[in-house]
């Protein structure tokens, strides 16, 4: 029996869909996987030995490359993983060999307002629970490794205000001289927790550690969760993460986590996590899950070992960039790309009625709150006034020389005239576009969606990078802040000027990337401002370095590494069914 998505929740349907899950041995057999590369975690999920998977199949072609990202979306999101699921199943029932390639939630939105981003209604990934809450341990890790830096930060800033040099060369230790106000690094929890942005640590005694001022951030947004995503092997992950800038001396000269001599512990944490999570549709095709969401303020993509997985053991890989083009499909195609030698056979642009109303004028939904009532009525004008803002997210698409394909995530209350309008603009723009019912319908709802796809990727194109790395980083920010976002120019505050002209010296500039954080809810860095915002700058507020992960990091406007939580969060309508013990209530 399959739920009627109308009907009944998410998770409802996701627990249905669950009795008839294939268990990972027969999606391992289904998959050509040998039996020592699949490390089962329960008979449902396990994770995959990259390494021995890479070198068996090091001779075999790689299959098309599709990436989903999405026009600018509204606060609810757009249904971007629920289309990656929606395609996947669609292929599946084209009878293609595919695989997906999604990221793993974190904690803060799944108990928050935005879910677990497994999908929605008929196309989900599942099983539903485990995705949402630790799945294999992967962030867990993460926050372990990243916190055991910030302890041996502050540890070694104790000892040196307590000890002589003698005393501490006594204990082989040389003194690093951190500067107190120019620790970079923070504490990380995988919640979303606003009353931890500014703290205080160390007050008490000699013994309680070094007084200073700290923060903690979104678990997400640390800089071993992007070296996560962009890594290639233990050996790459070890030397990234020992190249982390953690602080800066007295003298203005970085302090990295090999300095502390903690680079390889922060390392063993994260031995497991390198290998890609095997889970599957609500249809029983395969999905890796791996890294990290948040392309706002993070490099928000699926892995590199994930994808060059999917691409040698299925003829179809289709990963999922987070948000919309401007931020997680740039940082695809100029970063995780760049990073990993593969190039996309097509891009797909995920596009709602009920975003492109919210884009063409209608009043901005609430999260939390009931959609507003004039999202349920027919209004051709503001769709058609608000694909403005797909139309440049299609042109951003096509500066990276790859085929868009637009698809229309149906909702069942979009009108024939709406979907009509839409099509058209597109279609006059030169994109493919196709109307995809997979929420309602699941991959028979998909296969306009999965033709079209089809199509795309056999076609040539002539993939580019926006920017090459031995560009200046101010052309670069200037690059991405005109032709990806459509501002006038750049302009910087004093503290983040001073550092552009520190990073446009450092020789290693040659071979960093860009990696811009910046409001997800429009194409500028004011989340009021939607459609096509148009005589406006980039406001850059500071940049912050990742050596490990390869890029810096410049920050647009007035945006928080640590999200808050909202007033009615979904943590409230979680529980356990005290009977079966599954736990319910998670989306």
């Amino acid at each position: 029996m399959v739920l009627d998505p109308t009907k009944h929740a998410d998770w409802e349907i996701a627990q249905e869909a669950e009795s008839r899950m294939k268990t990972v041995y027969q999606l391992g057999e289904e998959l050509g996987l040998d039996k020592e590369e699949l490390l089962p975690y329960g008979h449902y999920v396990a994770k995959l030995d990259f390494r021995t998977i890479m070198e068996r199949t090091s001779s075999k072609p790689d299959g098309k490359y599709v990436d989903v990202t999405a026009i600018t979306p509204t606060p609810l999101g757009e249904g971007k993983s629920t289309c990656a699921m929606g395609l996947v199943q669609g292929l599946g029932k084209r009878n293609k060999s595919v695989i997906g390639a999604i990221r793993q939630p974190s904690g803060g939105p799944t108990m928050n307002i935005k879910g677990s981003a497994a999908g929605g209604g008929l196309a989900q990934c599942i099983p539903l629970n485990e995705f949402s809450l630790g799945l294999t341990g992967d962030i867990n890790a993460i926050m372990n490794a990243h916190n055991l830096g910030m302890v041996a930060i502050t540890s070694r800033m104790q000892h040196e205000s307590n000890y002589t040099d003698e005393q501490l060369a006594a204990r082989n230790l040389k003194r690093l001289d951190i500067h107190p106000k120019k620790v970079e690094f923070n504490w990380i929890i995988d919640f979303c927790a606003q009353a931890l942005r500014n703290i205080t640590i160390g007050i008490g005694g000699r013994l309680d550690g070094y007084t200073m001022q700290s923060r903690f951030a979104i678990a997400v947004s640390s800089e071993i969760m992007a070296i996560l995503a962009v890594a290639n092997d233990l050996a790459d992950m070890r030397q990234r993460i020992g190249k982390i800038v953690v602080a800066y001396d007295k003298q203005d000269r970085p302090v990295t986590t090999a300095d502390l001599e903690v680079d390889g512990a922060m390392t063993a944490w994260m031995v497991q996590a390198l290998n890609p999570n095997l889970m599957q549709t609500l249809e029983g095709q395969p999905v890796l899950v791996h890294a990290g969401p948040f392309a706002n303020i993070a490099i928000g993509q699926s892995s590199v070992i994930a994808d060059r997985v999917g691409l040698k053991i299925a003829d179809y890989n289709v990963t999922e960039s987070g948000f919309g083009a401007d931020i997680g499909f740039e940082k695809f195609w100029n970063l995780k790309c760049r990073f990993s030698g593969n190039k996309p056979n097509c891009a797909v642009v995920v596009a709602t009625i009920r975003a492109l109303k919210c884009h063409g004028g209608a009043p901005i939904p609430v999260p939390g709150k009931p959609m507003p009532a004039e999202y349920g009525n027919e209004n051709v004008g503001w769709v058609e006034e608000g694909t403005k803002n797909l139309l440049h997210h299609i042109e951003t698409v096509k500066k990276a020389g790859i085929n868009p394909v637009v698809c229309i995530n149906a909702f069942f209350t979009d009108t024939d005239n709406e979907i009509k309008a839409v099509r058209r603009l597109c279609e006059d723009a030169g994109a493919r576009v196709a109307l995809s019912r997979h929420w309602e319908h699941g991959g028979e709802g998909a296969l306009e969606f999965a033709d079209a796809v089809v199509d795309a990727c056999e076609e040539p194109n002539d993939f580019k990078f926006l920017y090459e790395l031995d560009a200046p980083l101010d052309r670069r920010i200037e690059l991405i802040a005109k032709e990806v976002y459509g501002a006038d120019g750049v302009t910087y505050t004093p503290e983040a000027a001073t550092k552009l002209k520190r990073l446009s010296a450092d020789p290693d500039m040659a071979t960093m990337g860009t990696c811009m954080v910046k409001s997800h809810l429009s194409l500028s860095h004011d989340p009021k401002l939607k459609g096509v915002p148009t005589g406006w700058t980039l406001p850059i507020s500071d940049i912050l370095t990742y050596k490990g992960a390869g890029f810096v990091v410049p920050v647009a406007g007035a945006i928080s590494l640590m999200p808050g939580t909202a007033s009615d969060p979904a943590y409230r309508r979680v529980d356990v069914d005290l009977d079966s013990g599954r736990v319910v209530g998670v989306f």
